[in-house]
């Protein structure tokens, strides 16, 4: 067997990816979000153009004379609308055969719908919250797709159906926008839940689109789908409808008809909430359309439109999770890692709007009547003041929601001392309780959320996505138009930055505080740009690899030892707690296993650095053959987890040749001892001496197998990495036959073998003598376990509900045999009667899997052809 008892899935010297695919790399992964912000520019620019009259004031005169009766009807229907939402969750479950309490369908359906219709990206916020609420409830990751799917379907199909009937039934103006392609785009539109409905009456096998397959429903479940989702829009019009001016009552048909629009024209842009693209089209369909004077009364409701039915839900769902996570101190269990993992990006978020809100009112004129009142006590230097930095924090809160979601300590603490400060501020500079209180609930809620936040890494040196760069950047285009359309009728002059005044000092304050904001963030672009550049990725050298060997010797499993090949770059923490051995390959950054070291923050906090050095430099971090139980270090920074095969290892304290299953391998080690074998453990300083005699065995082996040396998951036969491990060398008389290379931990823990080669002619079963003897040695020393290696892609399952990964990995498991020994090496170490681990490949959300994994094969083989050649 050789080696091959320890083979995994199949370095180049390349340590990064060319310029080229980086530069597409960055385009791919920018392009979307940049997309968003220059729709919302334009959307911005379109509003400005036809609101160029509209003064602030007018709107907010507008909000401020709303009846009471309007905004409690719109509040209701804004809860219908919600519980409508509901069905879509209840029915996705029915779906899939799965019923849970009402309540509990009803929690999920809501914070997952209000934090979407918020932030945007709607599949990709509402799915990651259903999958972490049902994961809990029981339902595999499939079930939560196929739930998903179905609510996603029901959305759009409802949308279509509502815009295109409406669009086919009501005129609408020609100066609307799309108004000369409104009966093709109403036909179209149309079509797509009658097709739907018509599949589900004629189709009875699943519909493929490219790799997916999906099950067409039943008649009825088509149709609710069609009118769940038309009833959910419909429901979200009226909450506008009761709004807007009694002026545009042109029947609720013509609204409906420009409503459902700007929606669509707002999910279309990915903006979040569809922030910009929705006003401006409103109100072209109103405003622009000789309705001159509703720009204001129009863009007022769509405030008041924006403040009940996104922002009200939102802070609805944030207490619920607040509330959760204080129960949770109360009884500990309550915590799962779900919740644990939901939490960072919770607080991330909500910190983002925090942010923002801090930045669109220093944007904004304050309320007359409350600055009159802090004229009486306050000093115009301490409002001035107040004014300018409570901008300035928020500018850093956009900053810190990225170091929040990163879990670092560094950013909680700040935050936690801004929003206190930023709380009173807001009183200081205007009594804006509201944005006061929003500040205060929200530091209530991070204060006791501390364990959350465990790592000790520099703010500056978390990376900010494309499309967090793009936020905050959008963030702050919004604020800087919010200055010039709040004040656009105050003339500019340089005089106005140094104007103070109670009365008139509205648009100097917010020239000023939106300089601060700027100011801020190219202060922390400064210092990111003039950190420390990063050390050079080079192979580990004598003094490395020495740092190393301490850790590997402490860590409780053998695979550590790869570290000493010298063939892998290792990445240190600080104080050498921890370490990880990877190497590149393409664009694929891949670490060699879990974190090497005992002490578990070095370990996790290793895994986020490395995760974030990988997306500086435009890769995909991967750990390959990672353990069970270090399963959450990869959970906790957003990785996902695939099987990739199961490693056998032998429980020695249970271990013996008795029986009759062990009759063959008893009589096997019986002969070969009569014929003179016998094994010898030779310690790492007696190496030397016997390493060209080694070398022939290795040299004959190699040419009989017609194979090369492999690399990164298994070691190679380098003097200088034989040198620092025991040998166990098997001699027949005075002449070695076999070897392998040992890898012993100092804990006890576990034994096991690396490089194992054997003379071509030796005497039959010569092997299996020498895994025999290894056992019983390492049973003698007080070895707890011996480790036989991985058996590639056993264990996965090839049933109809299992992923594609298992179901195509199960699939080579049985049928490739022409192409590796997965079967036959499975069976070798099986009867040794292991127990089989799994074993997982932790790789990112969103990466070319067939790409990254062929890049793991290439480092593994030494390069492509090392795949092809064996």
């Amino acid at each position: 067997m050789g080696e091959e008892t320890r083979a995994e899935l199949p370095t180049t010297d390349q340590p990064l990816a060319t310029k080229p695919a980086l530069y597409a790399t960055l385009i791919r992964r920018a392009g979307g979000p940049l997309l968003s912000v220059v729709l919302l520019c334009l959307a911005l620019w379109a509003l400005k153009s036809m609101a160029s009259e509209v003064t602030y004031r007018q709107i907010g005169g507008y909000v401020h004379a709303l009846p009471n009766s309007d905004i409690a009807l719109a509040v209701l229907l804004t809860g219908a609308g919600f519980a409508v939402m509901t069905l879509y969750d209840w029915f996705g479950l029915a779906s899939v055969g799965k019923r849970l309490p009402p309540k509990r369908v009803g929690l999920i359906s809501f914070i997952s719908y209000a934090f979407s219709n918020a932030l945007g990206m709607s599949l990709l916020v509402s799915g990651s919250i259903r999958y972490r609420f049902y994961v809990q409830a029981g339902l595999t990751p499939g079930e939560i797709a196929r739930v998903v799917l179905y609510t996603t379907l029901s959305f759009w199909l409802g949308l279509c159906a509502l815009t295109g009937v409406t669009l086919l039934l009501v005129p609408i103006p020609p100066d609307v926008p799309l108004s000369g392609l409104r009966i093709p785009l109403a036909i179209v539109l149309s079509l797509v839940p009658l097709a739907w409905f018509v599949a589900s009456v004629t189709v009875r096998r699943p519909i493929r689109i490219w790799r997916w397959a999906i099950n067409t429903p039943t008649p009825a479940m088509a149709a609710r789908q069609i009118l769940i989702g038309a009833l959910d829009w419909g429901l979200a019009a009226g909450v506008l409808y009761v709004l807007m001016p009694q002026e545009i009552s042109a029947g609720f048909g013509h609204f409906l008809a420009i409503f459902v629009l700007a929606q669509m024209a707002g999910l279309i842009s990915h903006v979040p909430g569809g922030l910009g693209v929705f006003e401006a089209v409103m109100l072209a369909g109103f405003g622009a359309t000789g309705n001159h004077g509703l720009e204001a009364p129009i863009l007022g409701s769509l405030t008041v439109f924006r403040a009940v039915y996104y922002l009200l839900p939102l802070c609805a769902a944030t207490v619920l999770v607040v509330w959760r996570e204080i129960r949770a101190l109360r009884h500990a269990a309550l915590i799962t890692p779900w919740f644990s993992g939901l939490l960072p990006p919770f607080f991330a978020g909500l910190t983002l709007v925090a942010g923002a809100v801090l930045l669109f009112s220093g944007a904004t004129l304050a309320i007359p009547g409350r600055m009159e009142i802090l004229r009486g006590f306050v000093p115009l230097p301490l409002v001035e003041v107040s004014h300018f930095l409570s901008s300035v924090i928020g500018m850093m809160l956009l900053i810190l929601a990225r170091g929040l979601q990163r879990r670092l300590d560094a950013a909680y603490v700040l935050t936690l001392v801004l929003l206190v400060l930023g709380a009173v501020l807001s009183m200081l500079k205007g009594i804006d309780y509201e944005e006061a209180t929003l500040l205060s609930l929200l530091a209530l809620a991070l204060a006791p959320a501390h364990r959350h936040f465990y790592r000790r890494a520099s703010l500056f040196r978390a990376s900010f996505s494309p499309g967090w760069v793009l936020a905050i950047g959008a963030v702050l285009a919004c604020s800087t138009w919010l200055v010039f359309f709040s004040f656009k009728h105050v003339e500019y002059s340089n005089n106005l930055w140094w104007e103070f005044s109670f009365r008139h000092g509205g648009a100097p304050r917010a020239l000023r505080a939106l300089v601060g904001a700027m100011a801020a963030l190219l202060l922390f672009g400064l210092a990111n740009l003039i950190r420390p550049a990063r050390t050079r990725r080079t192979r580990p050298g004598e003094a490395e690899i020495a740092r190393a060997l301490p850790l590997v010797k402490s860590f409780d499993s053998a695979q550590a030892h790869l570290a000493l090949v010298g063939d892998k770059m290792l990445r240190f923490a600080p104080d050498d707690r921890a370490f990880i051995m990877y190497d590149v390959e393409g664009r694929s950054w891949v670490a060699m296993g879990d974190p090497v070291g005992t002490d578990e923050d070095a370990r996790r906090e290793l895994v986020w650095s490395f995760r974030e050095e990988c997306e500086r430099a435009g890769g995909w971090p991967l750990f390959y053959q990672v353990r069970p139980e270090d399963l959450d270090l990869y959970l906790d920074v957003g990785m996902s987890l695939l099987k990739i095969g199961e490693e056998a290892r032998v429980r020695l304290e249970t271990f013996n040749l008795d029986g009759k299953s062990k009759k063959t391998l008893r009589g096997t080690v019986n002969k070969l001892q009569r014929d003179g074998l016998r094994m010898e453990i030779v310690p790492a300083e007696g190496v030397p001496a016997l390493l060209p005699r080694l070398k022939a065995i290795s040299d004959a082996w190699m040419h009989d197998k017609k194979v090369r040396e492999k690399r990164f998951s298994l070691g190679l036969f380098d003097e200088r990495y034989l040198c620092r491990t025991p040998m166990a060398v098997v001699w027949q008389g005075d002449e070695p036959v076999a070897f392998a290379n040992m890898f012993l931990t100092e804990s006890m823990e576990e034994a096991s073998v690396d490089l194992m080669r054997h003379l071509p002619d030796g005497p039959s079963g010569i092997m299996d003598f020498l895994f025999i003897e290894l056992m019983v040695w390492s049973k003698a020393q007080g070895y707890r376990w011996f480790n036989l290696g991985m058996a590639p892609l056993s264990g996965l399952q090839n049933r109809r509900t299992a992923p594609l990964w298992s179901r195509f990995g199960a699939m080579v498991f049985g049928r490739g045999e022409r192409f590796y020994n997965f079967r036959g090496l499975h069976r070798y170490k099986d009867k040794f009667d292991p127990e089989w681990e799994p074993r997982y490949i932790a790789v990112p959300g969103g990466i070319a899997l067939p790409l990254a994994l062929a890049n793991v094969a290439s480092l593994i083989s030494g390069g492509i052809g090392g795949v092809v050649r064996r």
